[in-house]
């Protein structure tokens, strides 16, 4: 293994201890503050949640969008706190999902680190942003990025003209500067959450890269950011503490099951069931945001909620 790639992983072992600290720390603040709001474990539904999205998004179909989804639908966490809540509860299982993609699959250290870097400054900006928007800001900023992520997602199934190189594993010359610059945009927009898997395996594709390459990019890249990201949630306490858990508890496992039962043929067929779920929760988002109460619009630092 290359000498930056294994201090890229030592980095991100330093990374998710720090974070982990961190974490926990405010979760036993909130708890001491709400006791009988999070006492016990999470319960099933929220667990389950967590195993399905994390083990579709180790297949590189992308957590955002799907959780999203689910917690709207079963009504498992507010609108207003669902951006912190995603980054903060996917954190741990995206670094385990990095951990082994980016030690196992080949791919340019100068082109990983460098668009892992650009996406992280992206979210730490972005992050800072959106952690302060209230309830109905939200809800359109996700409505809008959701209905982004659907074309995305729509244009990923029908790119039938859109060829991986067997061979480039690495970004150089211009083609370098515009991955480094699109990942740093797709960063920022991750805060608001548009998954970046999808629109970072299309910008691989895009620049004729090999597809597998597309993996360490992608995880790499998510790794580094959602602590970042998350830290600026959890200081405003602008997450669901306890959906947030349970992403992570379940989130773990379904990642190393995810890996283990990898089969390319059953992911186009999942992408298209997605692909109608991330429409219909981006339909409902704009429709809960123009239709909704103005005392329901209040600040996202409120609290941390359930």
């Amino acid at each position: 293994m290359p000498e930056p790639i294994t201090a890229l992983l030592v980095l991100l072992g330093a990374v998710a201890v720090l974070y982990g600290a961190v974490w926990f720390r405010h979760i036993r603040v909130a708890w001491k503050r709400e006791p009988h709001e999070l006492a016990g474990l999470p319960g099933p539904l929220l667990l389950g949640i967590g195993f399905v999205t994390d083990f579709l998004d180790t297949w590189g179909i992308g957590s955002y969008a799907t959780t999203t989804a689910l917690f709207k639908f079963f009504k498992k966490c507010p609108d207003r706190l669902i951006p912190g809540t995603l980054n903060v509860g996917h954190g741990i299982p995206t670094i385990v999902q990095a951990f082994i993609f980016v030690a196992a699959v080949k791919v340019d250290p100068v082109t990983l680190i460098s668009m892992i870097v650009a996406a992280v400054a992206g979210a730490w900006l972005g992050a800072g942003v959106v952690a302060g928007w209230d309830k109905r800001k939200i809800q359109i900023g996700m409505g809008l990025a959701l209905a982004v992520a659907a074309v995305l997602l729509l244009r990923q199934q029908l790119a039938g003209d859109v060829k991986f190189s067997e061979d480039a594993l690495g970004l150089v010359g211009g083609k370098f500067w515009i991955g480094v610059s699109v990942n740093f945009v797709l960063g920022a927009l991750m805060t608001l959450g548009i998954g970046l898997y999808a629109p970072c395996m299309i910008l691989v594709a895009l620049l004729g890269m090999n597809a597998d390459a597309a993996f360490p990019i992608m995880m790499g890249s998510c790794a580094f950011l959602m602590p970042i990201a998350s830290y600026r949630f959890i200081q405003k306490e602008s997450y669901a503490v306890k959906p947030a858990i349970a992403l992570t508890i379940a989130g773990i496992p379904a990642v190393l099951a995810a890996v283990y039962l990898f089969k390319k043929t059953q992911i186009e067929t999942i992408r298209w069931v997605v692909f109608g779920v991330v429409v219909y929760t981006s339909l409902m988002m704009l429709y809960s945001a123009f239709f909704a109460k103005d005392e329901d619009r209040i600040p996202a630092t409120a609290g941390t909620g359930n």
